[in-house]
């Protein structure tokens, strides 16, 4: 029997081998870091781009308006946000009343959208049951998604009727025998008014401010309110000085989303709003607002004076809430530096 011995043959690299694969990995390496810096450089332009096209496209909003704004306000001058009178048939406009009516309705949603969200996104989040959470949630979300012509034509064939037999009486017989307050509910009832669109956008403004106060109350730390608990504190000095604290700028942030809705909403208020160029200081009165001034009457105007006045109408509506958005952030700031003084 012959014996084959096993032979294991072995690879020897030379130096110069060495030398050439290791200049190899290191040119791939330069290869593959240049191409991360192109890389990175691109992405840095491309998302630079995208925010330079927000505030090309805020600007261009900007003058357009101011273009097509400026022969109204160079014929009336400032008294255009003063003046009452609105009378397309002799070429004189004035504002106020349009920004009466988009001031005072929006600020109505307000006062009662607020308090309503801010008990929704408190349920859903500390007091509701596991099992009622995510159904109310998505229910309140998905009021959020429906178109504003429907809420108008639920408010004007549907809400109005009722408001106006119903609610109206009541708030006349009631509100309206108060000394100062009185004059607000002394008028005719027929259903629609300022104070229904402004009800009607509480109702629309409500799904917004729930869910964004939600969402902020949601991501306050499981600890925090636990050591509060435990300390022996009761839900509502939990909410109050622990998550309200900690969510302040997301609640704030969710008012002026709804905020900013009501003030620019344009076909809802203008099925219940009335569409009256009329300045009375009744809420049961019609009235008119900027966007449904807007919606009701750019189609149809004619003259190049009532074109810019309906401009102007649109670039006060936008320095309106500027202003609004302006006022939040300042109140933030001044929160916060009261915050630091405190520590």
């Amino acid at each position: 029997m012959n014996a084959h011995p096993s032979t294991a043959a072995t690879h020897i690299v030379s130096p110069e081998q060495k030398s050439e694969e290791q200049e190899a990995a290191a040119k791939a390496m330069v290869s593959t870091m240049r191409k991360q810096r192109l890389q990175d450089f691109l992405f840095h332009k491309l998302t630079l781009a995208f925010a330079l096209s927000v505030l090309l496209v805020l600007a261009g909003i900007i003058v357009s308006l101011i273009i097509g704004a400026w022969p109204a306000l160079a014929e009336f001058g400032p008294a255009f946000i003063t003046t009452v009178d609105w009378d397309p048939v002799n070429d004189q406009y004035g504002a106020l009343i349009a920004i009466v009516g988009t001031v005072s309705t929006s600020l109505i949603a307000l006062l009662i959208a607020f308090p309503i969200s801010f008990g929704i996104a408190l349920f859903l989040t500390e007091i509701c049951p596991a099992g009622l959470r995510r159904p109310l949630g998505t229910a309140v979300e998905l009021l959020a998604g429906v178109p504003s012509i429907i809420y108008g034509m639920w408010g004007l064939f549907i809400f109005a009727p009722l408001f106006g037999d119903y609610i109206q009486p009541v708030l006349k017989k009631t509100l309206g025998q108060l000394p100062l307050i009185g004059h607000l509910f002394n008028s005719p009832m027929m259903g629609i008014g300022i104070l229904t669109a402004g009800l009607i956008l509480a109702v629309m403004i409500i799904p917004f401010i729930a869910s964004v106060m939600r969402d902020v109350f949601e991501i306050v730390p499981a600890v925090l309110k636990e050591s509060a608990y435990g300390l022996g504190c009761t839900r509502w000095e939990v909410v109050r000085k622990i998550v309200l604290p900690y969510t302040k700028t997301g609640v704030v942030g969710g008012v002026m989303l709804g905020l900013g809705r009501a003030l620019g909403e344009t076909m809802a208020v203008t099925f219940v709003i009335g569409n009256a160029h009329k300045l009375s200081w009744s809420l049961f009165a019609p009235g008119n607002s900027i966007a449904s001034t807007l919606a009701n009457e750019f189609a149809e105007a004619e003259s190049k004076l009532h074109v810019s006045s309906l401009f102007a109408l649109g670039l006060i509506l936008f320095v309106i809430t500027f202003i609004v958005l302006s006022a939040a952030k300042l109140m933030l700031v001044g929160l916060s530096r009261r915050e630091g003084a405190k520590s």
